[in-house]
C-alpha cells in the first residue's frame, strides 16, 4: 500500500484578487513520481512552489508526513528544487556546485514531548562526508570522472544533471522539478527524460515535476495530474489520462483528438451525424447529448462505399513514420494519422472499433477542440501585427 507523503487540501492562491488556484486538494505518494501537467497560467508552477515553501497559500493547508506545514520555510522542508535555469556557480568545478550545500552547517534541533525547542546546535559534515557523498551522487548521475570540470564548459544535459545531483545530495525527500528540460534540444530532452526516471527510481525518492509537454508527462510519470485555470482537470495514471480523459479539454491536451458532438441513444450506441456506433460505454441518459473522442490512431481507413462515414482528403503531412491526413466529413475536420497515402482531393471511407470511440459528459470545454480547420483562426490572429493579446501587453493566462 502507498504511503502518502504531501497533501494539499483545499489550497487556493490568488494574486490580487485574481485567484490562479482554487480549491486544490491532491495528496502525492511516498517514492511516486509526479507531474503537474498544462498550459501555461494554469497554476502548476504555482502548486510547485507552495510545496516548496516559497509561497503561502491565500487559505487551506499543506501537509508533510501528517504535519501541516503551511509557515514552515523552504530551508526546513525536507525538499529540493530543480529548475529550468539550472542556478550553478560558474566559478566552481563539478565537484564544488555539489559539494556547496553540504559545507553549509545544518541546524539540529532537541524538543521535548509537547514539540518545545529545548535546544540548536550547528552540526557540519566531516570532508571524508562530503567527498563520500558528493562521489556517490557523481555516480548516480553519471558524472563520475567529471568532478574538476568547470560547470561552463559542460553540455546543457551534463549542466542538468549537476543541478539534480546538487539538489539530491542533501538527501531531500521529495525533489521539486520546474520544467528542467526546457532549454534542451530534442534528442536531449528524450535522453534526459529516461535519465530522469532512472535517477529516480535508484534514489528511491519522490519527484514532483512540472511541465506543459504531454509527452514528457506520458514517458515519465507514475501520475499524471492535468490541471487547467487553477483546477485539477483530472488525475490517473498516464494510460488512464490518455485512454480515458474526463473532458475535451484533458482529451484534446493530452495527444491529438477528434471530438465531436454526439447523442448517447442507449448504452454501448452513440450517434455521430445521424449515424449510430457501437461503442463500450455506459452509464449515460438516454438520448444524453455527450462529447465523442475518437483519437486518430484508431481510425482505419477503407473505400468509400465500404466506410461507416465518407470524406474528402483535404491535406496531407508526411511525419516519417505515418501520414497526418486532414479529412472533412460534412464541413468537419478530422486528423487520421495512417502508413498508408490518401492524395488530397480523394474520397474515402473510414471505419472505427468500438473500443477507439470514448465518450464523455459535457462541460464548460465542449465545443472548443477537436475540428482541425479551428486551428486557422488563432493562427491568423497572431499573424497579425496590429493584434493584442492582452491589455498589459502579456499573453493571456501567463502565470505571475
Amino acid at each position: 500500500m502507498p504511503k502518502e507523503l504531501i497533501r494539499l487540501s483545499n489550497c487556493t492562491m490568488a494574486f490580487d484578487d485574481e485567484v490562479v488556484l482554487d480549491n486544490i486538494n491532491l495528496y502525492i505518494n511516498d517514492k511516486e513520481f509526479l507531474t503537474l501537467l498544462g498550459p501555461s497560467g494554469c497554476g502548476k508552477t504555482t502548486t510547485l512552489r507552495i510545496i516548496g515553501g516559497f509561497q503561502m497559500p491565500t487559505s487551506g493547508d499543506v501537509f508533510f508526513d501528517g504535519v501541516r506545514i503551511n509557515s514552515v520555510p523552504p530551508h526546513k522542508r525536507a525538499v529540493n528544487t530543480v529548475f529550468q535555469k539550472y542556478a550553478l556557480f560558474p566559478h566552481l568545478n563539478v565537484y564544488e556546485n555539489i559539494a556547496f550545500g553540504l559545507r553549509v552547517p545544518r541546524v539540529e534541533e532537541q524538543k521535548n514531548e509537547m514539540g518545545k525547542v529545548l535546544s540548536r546546535r550547528k552540526v557540519k559534515l566531516s570532508e571524508k562526508e562530503i567527498d563520500q557523498r558528493v562521489m556517490e551522487m557523481l555516480e548516480v548521475v553519471n558524472l563520475r570522472g567529471f568532478e574538476k570540470r568547470r560547470v561552463t564548459s559542460l553540455s546543457g544535459g551534463q549542466q542538468q544533471r549537476v543541478a539534480i545531483a546538487r539538489a539530491l545530495v542533501n538527501k531531500p525527500k521529495v525533489l521539486l522539478l520546474d520544467e528542467p528540460l526546457g532549454a534542451l534540444d530534442l534528442k536531449l530532452r528524450k535522453d534526459m527524460q529516461n535519465e530522469l526516471k532512472r535517477i529516480q527510481k535508484a534514489m528511491e525518492i519522490t519527484f514532483i515535476y512540472v511541465t506543459h509537454d504531454q509527452e514528457e508527462a506520458l514517458a515519465m510519470s507514475d501520475t499524471v495530474v492535468v490541471m487547467d485555470g487553477g483546477k485539477i482537470q483530472q488525475i490517473g495514471t498516464p494510460e488512464d489520462i490518455y485512454n480515458e480523459p474526463k473532458n475535451a479539454f484533458v482529451a484534446d491536451f493530452i495527444g491529438e483528438s477528434n471530438i465531436l458532438d454526439g447523442i448517447m441513444r442507449s448504452d454501448g450506441v452513440v450517434e455521430i451525424f445521424n449515424r449510430q456506433f457501437a461503442c463500450l460505454d455506459s452509464g449515460f441518459e438516454k438520448d444524453e447529448p455527450v462529447d465523442v473522442v475518437i483519437r486518430p490512431e484508431d481510425v482505419d481507413i477503407v473505400p468509400e462505399n465500404e466506410g461507416q462515414l465518407k470524406g474528402t482528403v483535404t491535406n496531407v503531412t508526411f511525419k516519417g513514420m505515418q501520414y497526418d491526413i486532414i479529412v472533412d466529413f460534412y464541413g468537419f475536420k478530422w486528423l487520421i494519422q495512417t502508413t498508408d497515402l490518401s492524395p488530397v482531393g480523394s474520397r474515402i471511407g473510414i471505419k472505427i472499433d468500438p473500443d477507439g470511440i470514448h465518450i464523455m459528459k459535457k462541460s464548460q470545454y465542449s465545443g472548443m477542440f477537436g475540428d482541425y480547420s479551428s486551428y486557422s483562426e488563432e493562427y491568423e490572429e497572431i499573424s497579425d501585427a496590429a493584434y493584442e493579446p492582452g491589455e498589459d501587453g502579456q499573453e493571456d493566462g501567463d502565470e505571475k
